[in-house]
C-alpha cells in the first residue's frame, strides 16, 4: 500500500510509465482513453471520476416537433414503457421495418426492467425522460416535485441502461411548464412533443389506430404510440401496418432535432 506521503510520487511514475506527466496528465489519459462519462461499472476500481449528476451541454427549451430526416421524416415515439410483453414486440417490427425510434420511458419502468433498456440502446433507438411516476397533473404541482419528477428519472433511466442518458423530455400527458422545460434542457434533454396521437392507448382497435395515422400524417412528423399501460397488441399491428405504409407514401424515418 502506498501512504500519504508517496501518492505523488506514485502517480507521477505511473503517469510516466503511460507516456504522460504528472497527475493532471494522467486524469487526461484516463479520460481520452477509458472514457470521460459515467463512472465504470462497479467494482472497477478508476480514478476520482466526475459526479454521476453531471450536466450534459444543454439544448433549446422549446418543445421540439421536427424531424432531422427533413421535410418528408417521421419520428416514431414510444411511451411509458420499458415493458416486459410489449417492449420486445415492438422491438421485433421496427427490427423488421428497419426503423429507428425514440423510447419515452418511465423512471420506475426504466429502473425494473434495466435489460429491456439496454436493448433499446443497442438497437440504436434513442432514450427520453418520461419522469419517475407518469403523473399527468404535474404542471399543478411545485417547481421542486417537478425537478424530482425529471432529475430523478434521468438519473434511473441513465443507470439503467449502463450510462446512456435521455436525449429528450416528454412531460407526462403533455404537461409541460416552462420552469420544467428549462431544467430539462438545462439538463441536454430537449422537451418532445408529437403531432399526431394514435390513440392507441385507448385500445380502440387496429383499424381505427391506423386510420388516425393515415388521416392525421399531414398534421406534423411526430407519432406518439405505447409500448406500456396495458394490452399493446393492437399497438404492435397497427405498426406492422403503419411502418411500410409511411415509406410507400415517401417518408423516411428520423429522429427529433434537438
Amino acid at each position: 500500500m502506498v501512504g500519504n506521503g508517496g501518492r505523488g510520487w506514485y502517480a507521477k511514475v505511473l503517469a510516466a510509465a503511460l507516456g504522460v506527466t504528472a497527475v493532471a496528465g494522467l486524469t487526461s489519459f484516463w479520460n481520452a482513453h477509458v472514457g470521460s462519462g459515467e463512472r465504470p461499472d462497479r467494482g472497477v476500481a478508476a480514478p476520482p471520476a466526475p459526479s454521476q449528476d453531471r450536466k450534459a451541454a444543454s439544448v433549446a427549451a422549446g418543445i421540439v416537433h421536427a424531424s432531422d430526416a427533413g421535410a418528408r421524416g417521421v419520428n416514431i415515439t414510444i411511451d411509458d414503457g420499458p415493458d416486459p410483453v410489449w417492449t420486445p414486440e415492438v422491438l421485433q417490427v421496427l427490427r423488421d421495418n428497419g426503423v429507428k425510434a425514440t423510447f419515452c420511458m418511465v423512471g420506475t419502468q426504466a429502473r425494473a426492467h434495466p435489460d429491456l433498456v439496454k436493448a433499446v440502446v443497442a438497437a440504436g433507438h434513442r432514450l427520453c425522460d418520461h419522469t419517475v411516476s407518469h403523473d399527468v397533473t404535474m404542471d399543478h404541482k411545485s417547481k421542486a416535485y417537478q425537478s424530482d419528477q425529471i432529475r430523478d428519472a434521468e438519473r434511473m433511466i441513465t443507470e439503467a441502461s449502463g450510462g446512456v442518458r435521455p436525449l429528450y423530455y416528454r412531460a407526462p400527458g403533455g404537461a409541460f411548464t416552462p420552469a420544467s422545460r428549462h431544467l430539462a434542457a438545462s439538463r441536454g434533454m430537449r422537451p418532445l412533443g408529437w403531432n399526431i396521437d394514435s390513440k392507441d392507448f385507448e385500445r380502440p382497435g387496429t383499424n381505427a389506430i391506423v386510420d388516425t395515422v393515415k388521416n392525421e400524417i399531414s398534421n406534423g412528423p411526430t407519432l406518439l404510440f405505447h409500448d406500456a399501460g396495458g394490452d399493446r397488441s393492437q399497438t404492435v399491428a397497427a405498426l406492422r401496418e403503419l411502418l411500410p405504409w409511411l415509406k410507400e407514401q415517401g417518408y423516411s424515418f428520423g429522429f427529433p432535432v434537438r
